[in-house]
């Protein structure tokens, strides 16, 4: 492809007790003339750890070097003031995370790339599962996936499986086991991987998954390796204890359309897989709370009926009170314990769905954690589901984490009602509550969690430690849980010596596997205890968590891997560092954004709802998801020009913004400065019209006007109409069909010389207009995607340029960046884009000045 030919591409993962070691190496060399840019592009479990990564060209290796994030900074900030995308690993799925690193190589050479990550895997429905991506996006004379497993207790099953797997190709797939080893094979030959007998497209696209189960004779295996031990917990063939679990569901307006259907179609079918001697009730909040029954109900075949009618009738309606609706959830699940309606053994679990950001009632988040945390008092498990990416995630892990539960992203796609259905599934079958494994204190040191409220139906428990005395070669384990009918009590031992026996197949083991193993699930839960901590806790759990990814190498949130490059051909060095959840989602809400501190200069910007900010140019900023960038523009216009933002025929709204200048024109200055000083917000269908300036909010309701200033705090609700003003800050306001605005005010000093006070304006929720949204942002609702060819030195060079193709359109482009103050809110961190010269001729539909109207309505 363009010259470059991947000729061998090897994935060797090794797995033993679970923990999984896996390198792929990529070998390409440069067919062309002329010196070409080689990209090495793979995708990661979340759930891993990258631990090595190294280039070898033409015989010389620049590794990759592990530091601390700050020590790599000065490396970073190099990069991206060249222009150049340096950061080198992004969120790009539910479950993945993208490492791409890309070097110019001469005529000729040949470039071998290595990536080394590891991941404890998860048991999970009495399997564990090794997800592999597969896409090498290009036919391979040399492509092979090979696993070897060994598990000490022995291998009950092995299966393996593709999501591009073809009849030709099913064949292909190897799998024995036998005892204690598994091996997995896949090594399709040239011609296998071709999609038609002489096309030159690749079928080697998707996931590659292997499952396995291992041998049971006993509920737990411990084992012990040179001063380290794990223990896997998983009993077999007990009885299900009953359940008590509450549902508490968001019905606010921006629930409505297919996220209020998807989630009534997944209460269906969870209700079928409810069990007769649980209990259970329905808690709904919008504006206001409603209970489906004053307390908790058995779940005969009757109730289930009548809760299949209450769950088809449910819709949306008002704001989000959450702490309204988690509390009455909580302070039913009390009453029913203290009042004896659920049985003294069963397990009380609460799971909530919200899709957005408390705004009723008590809305301070920091107020909510701190009142549930006490209604709790450790005696329930908090689920917290967030749905799509209108929602504070980091606010509902800390809560969940803090009430022994766990958070999870629900994404809104046609398939979020399986998503929510697979997630009950998981929890849906408690054997065991208040499981602890204990340790004599004497022995052990740097334990990891030992104590675990609820243990579910195929899945397992894993605690690790360390010795005190190196050479000890016993252990003792008191296990103790609360089963369906009695208590679970007893003592296991281990010694050394039965370790070794089991190991003796040398060929599995990858160096200190149990010392690896320790280190990964320690700096797991350290990570994950520092979300809730703060203050001097956070400082401690931070420097522990740090030193122990750099003494391990692990790329972690706590350290970044510096890959050097060679100095030739423009090559920069980059970083790697691990995205956290709720931060790095720069996929779905597109929004439009004028929030500077000072004026914009020639215009405005698009930009995503978590990423961008911009301090000037550019300012149309489109992401680009699937190619992990951005493309931006300018509009160029004189004050007082009106233009058309959003227009969506179907739902009736529609977003005008005014462009005001600076006090006075600078005569040297070829374009002025301009900025939002008005921005119209309609929806036709109901007669609304919402007027907003850095001095007044006007609603118009057929012939009746209401106003407000910026220092009013008020909440308005009316047919079609939800507003939410933050005094002196913003305003939220949702609107018909879901669709939401955040409307931000930025002041300047009043005696500025120059500069005005202006407005910024965000869509959220975008997919809840219709496919005919048009508008200069609303036409980039829709996915678009373009293709970079031909990068050269531009005119500065620190900016250079290239063609993009984009809509059957060739266009000369400029590598540009502009401020994302995420991080910094002071200085901010540059963020590279493509810029489209001439008023985004080319990337915009029609040209910019069929985007003006004449007045904001």
């Amino acid at each position: 492809v363009n010259g470059i030919e991947i000729y061998s591409m090897k994935i060797d993962s090794k797995v033993t007790s679970r923990f999984a070691h896996n390198v792929i190496t990529s070998r390409a060399v440069n067919r062309g003339n002329v010196h070409k840019e080689v990209v090495f592009d793979v995708e990661l479990p979340k759930t891993a750890f990258i631990t090595n990564f190294s280039m070898t060209i033409d015989g010389v290796t620049y590794p990759g070097i592990i530091k601390e994030k700050e020590a790599a900074k000065k490396q970073y900030e190099k990069a991206v003031s060249k222009g150049q995308t340096a950061g080198l690993v992004k969120a790009s799925g539910r479950k993945t995370e993208k490492f791409t690193v890309s070097v110019n190589i001469k005529a000729g050479s040949k470039v071998t790339f290595e990536l080394t990550y590891e991941e404890l895997l998860k048991r999970q429905f009495g399997k564990y599962k090794m997800f592999i991506k597969v896409k090498p996006k290009q036919l391979v004379k040399d492509f092979e996936i090979a696993v070897n497993i060994f598990e000490p207790q022995g291998i009950t099953e092995l299966e393996a499986e593709g999501t591009f797997i073809t009849n030709d190709l099913q064949n292909i797939i190897k799998k024995t086991f036998s005892e204690q080893k598994g091996h997995v094979s896949f090594k399709p030959a040239l011609d296998q991987q071709r999609t038609c007998a002489n096309c030159s497209q690749s079928v080697l696209d998707g996931d590659f998954t292997v499952r396995y189960d291992v041998k049971r004779a006993t509920p737990d295996n411990l084992q012990i390796v040179n001063g380290y031990f794990v223990h896997f917990f998983a009993p077999t063939n007990l009885p299900k204890l009953p359940k008590n679990v509450i549902f508490v569901i968001d019905i606010s307006g921006s629930m409505s359309g297919r996220e209020i259907q998807q989630t009534r179609e997944a209460l269906l079918k969870i209700l079928d897989d409810i069990k007769e001697d649980d209990f259970f009730n329905f808690i709904l909040f919008g504006s206001d709370v409603h209970t489906w029954k004053e307390t908790l109900i058995k779940a005969t075949p009757e109730n289930l009926d009548e809760a299949r009618k209450f769950v088809r009738g449910i819709d949306t309606a008002g704001m989000t009170n959450l702490h309204g609706g988690i509390m009455t959830g909580i302070d039913m699940l009390n009453a029913a314990h203290e009042g004896n309606l659920v049985p003294n053994r069963s397990a009380s679990i609460i799971i909530m769905l919200t899709d957005g950001q408390p705004n009723v009632g008590i809305s301070n988040t920091q107020d909510i954690q701190a009142h549930v945390n006490k209604a709790i008092e450790g005696k329930y498990t908090l689920y917290n589901l967030g749905f799509g990416y209108g929602v504070d995630y980091n606010f509902l892990e800390k809560m969940a984490l803090e009430n022994k539960g766990l958070a999870r992203r629900i994404y809104p796609d046609s398939d979020a009602a399986l998503q929510l259905q697979g997630f009950y599934d998981e929890v849906s079958n408690p054997m065991l509550t208040d499981v602890e494994l204990n340790y004599p204190e004497n022995e052990i040191s740097d334990l990891t969690k030992n104590s675990f409220k609820h243990f579910y139906d195929g899945s397992e428990i894993v605690v690790a430690g360390r010795f005190i005395d190196n050479d000890q070669n016993y252990l003792t384990v008191d296990v103790r849980g609360e089963g369906a009918n009695d208590a679970l009590s007893y003592t296991t031992h281990q010694d050394a010596e039965q370790t070794a026996k089991a190991f003796q197949e040398q060929q599995y083991i990858f160096g200190e596997y149990i010392e690896r193993l320790w280190a990964y699930l320690t700096l797991e839960q350290l990570l994950e205890k520092r979300i809730a901590a703060t203050g001097e806790e956070k400082e401690n759990l931070t420097a522990e968590a740090l030193d122990l990814s750099l003494k391990y190498k692990f790329v972690t949130p706590l350290t970044s891997m510096v890959v050097t490059k060679p100095e030739d051909y423009d090559n920069q060095d980059g970083i790697a560092d691990k995205p956290i959840e709720g931060i790095d989602l720069f996929t779905i809400l597109l929004y439009l954004r004028c929030s500077f501190d000072v004026p914009l200069k020639k215009g405005f910007h698009v930009d995503t709802w978590f990423t961008f900010t911009v301090d000037g140019d550019p300012h149309f900023i489109i992401p680009v998801p699937q190619k992990d960038d951005a493309i931006c523009f300018n509009i160029n216009e004189n004050p007082g020009t009106v233009l058309n933002l959003i227009n969506d025929p179907v739902t009736g709204i529609t977003v005008n913004g005014e462009l005001i200048g600076d006090k006075r024109a600078n005569s040297d200055a070829k374009i002025q400065n301009t900025y939002f000083g008005k921005l119209g917000i309609a929806n036709k269908h109901l007669g609304l019209k919402l007027t907003v300036t850095p001095e007044k909010i006007t609603i118009q309701n057929g012939n009746e006007k209401t106003g407000f200033t910026w220092l009013d705090s008020v909440t308005v609700q009316q047919e079609g109409l939800t507003l939410i003003m933050n005094r002196g800050k913003n305003l939220v306001l949702s609107m018909g069909s879901g669709v939401s605005f955040v409307i931000v005010l930025h002041q300047v000093w009043k005696k500025h010389p120059l500069h005005q006070d202006f407005l910024g304006l965000y869509t959220l929720e975008s997919d809840k207009l219709s496919e005919q949204t048009h508008g200069l942002l609303g036409q980039f609702f829709h996915p678009i995607d373009f293709t970079i060819l031909e990068i050269h030195p531009g005119s500065d060079p620190k900016k250079p340029d290239a063609t993009m193709i984009v809509k059957n359109n060739e266009l000369t482009v400029t590598r540009g960046w502009q401020k994302d103050y995420r991080r910094d809110p002071k200085h901010g961190v540059d963020i590279p884009c493509w810029f489209v010269h001439n008023n985004g001729a080319g990337l915009i539909d029609g040209v910019h000045t069929d985007y003006i109207v004449s007045s904001l309505f």
